[in-house]
């Protein structure tokens, strides 16, 4: 690249050269899905030869920058200034630049990681100083549930939130690996780009799957491949973490069994067993017993929800939320007669709560 192209550009913008810029040809980002740089530098991406190249780069921005974010389009010493949204390249058909302000600070992976380090720096924060791999497992644990509870409550705002909480477990246990020299994060980000390359050979190699079961079973090929090369002594439901609440578990094990074939040919076989399963409930002659049958039932439960595509675990903490909100209603209607929730009869608490189910909690 003539580095005097860029300093005439820059004079074409009359600003002065950035002490950072991502300097790019625009025909890199022609099979892009994403910018594949940092949004917090700015970026001049040269020789857009096209509308295709430049209604494609439009859309690769718009992935990360809002629309109303200002770019500068240059093309033989002329410039125009205008918004993402509005960009469309027909101003310059004989081929121009492209100049993208920097997005803002700590808005790029490394300027977080960066952040994170200095936390762990001998002038950053006593507390994550101090913090292990072992002290941290209790926030990761809480983190990933609270980032649950917002994608059940449908709240973008507090899924964004909790998304970055749990993100700062990730690169914070990173970053303490780094400094005791196991791994780092970019170890971390590589190891999954190449085992999301390696398990999608229909997507980033030539192999022709049916469908989703079709995914789902060469998946379970790649990885008994994979447990063969590492020679580890693994069966297939070993690799399900035994942390993992019971029923995502349960519908992980059985997932994992049906895609090799262990599975019922018909959703009735899985009904019947429900039925069966209660049966035995009634039967049970001991506390052993009855505990043991209402977890078989339970279990067989998850595989009437893994045939019909519904996640167990999130079923039941839809019922639970609703439960809490239609029983908080029963309380409120105890509060607004002047008694107790325990001196209402069950009765009065039926009535109360379908007025909640009317009301659609």
């Amino acid at each position: 690249m003539d580095f005097t192209f860029v300093a005439k550009t820059f004079d074409v913008l009359h600003i002065s050269p950035p002490s950072k810029l991502t300097l790019l040809e625009a025909q890199t980002l022609a099979s892009a899905h994403v910018p594949p740089y940092p949004p917090d530098m700015p970026v001049l991406l040269t020789d857009i030869d096209s509308r295709e190249l430049a209604l494609h780069l439009k859309d690769v921005l718009l992935t990360t920058y809002p629309g109303e974010h200002v770019i500068f389009v240059v093309e033989d010493g002329k410039m125009k200034e205008e918004r993402l949204i509005e960009f469309s390249g027909d101003e310059f058909p004989k081929g121009f630049s492209l100049y993208i302000p920097a997005l803002g600070e700590g808005t790029s992976f490394e300027s977080f990681a960066e952040i994170v380090a200095h936390l762990r720096a001998p002038n950053g924060c006593p507390w994550d100083q101090e913090q292990t791999h072992e002290s941290l497992r209790k926030h990761l644990l809480e983190e990933s549930y609270e980032a649950i509870t917002a994608i059940d409550s449908g709240d973008f705002t507090d899924m964004r939130e909790e998304f970055g909480d749990l993100l700062l477990q990730v690169v914070l246990q990173s970053q303490i690996a780094n400094e005791e020299n196991q791994f780092n994060v970019n170890q971390v980000i590589h190891g999954i780009h190449s085992k999301i390359v390696r398990r999608h050979p229909h997507v980033f190699g030539d192999l022709k799957l049916e469908g989703v079961d079709g995914v789902l079973t060469n998946w379970e090929k790649l990885k008994e491949k994979e447990r063969s090369d590492k020679k580890v002594e693994k069966g297939l439901l070993d690799g399900v973490p035994l942390a993992l609440p019971a029923l995502s578990q349960a519908q992980e094990y059985q997932d994992r069994a049906a895609r090799v074939g262990f599975d019922w040919p018909e959703i009735e076989g899985v009904l019947d067993k429900v039925k069966e399963e209660i049966e035995e409930i009634k039967n049970a002659e001991t506390d052993f017993e009855l505990a043991s049958e209402i977890g078989d039932l339970f279990f067989a439960l998850v595989n009437v929800a893994r045939w019909k595509h519904i996640d167990a675990e999130s079923a039941l903490r839809g019922t639970n939320i609703k439960f809490k909100k239609r029983f908080a209603y029963v309380g409120q209607g105890a509060k607004r007669q002047g008694r107790n929730l325990s001196e209402l009869s069950l009765e009065e608490m039926d009535v109360l709560w379908n007025e909640a189910k009317k009301q659609g909690l």
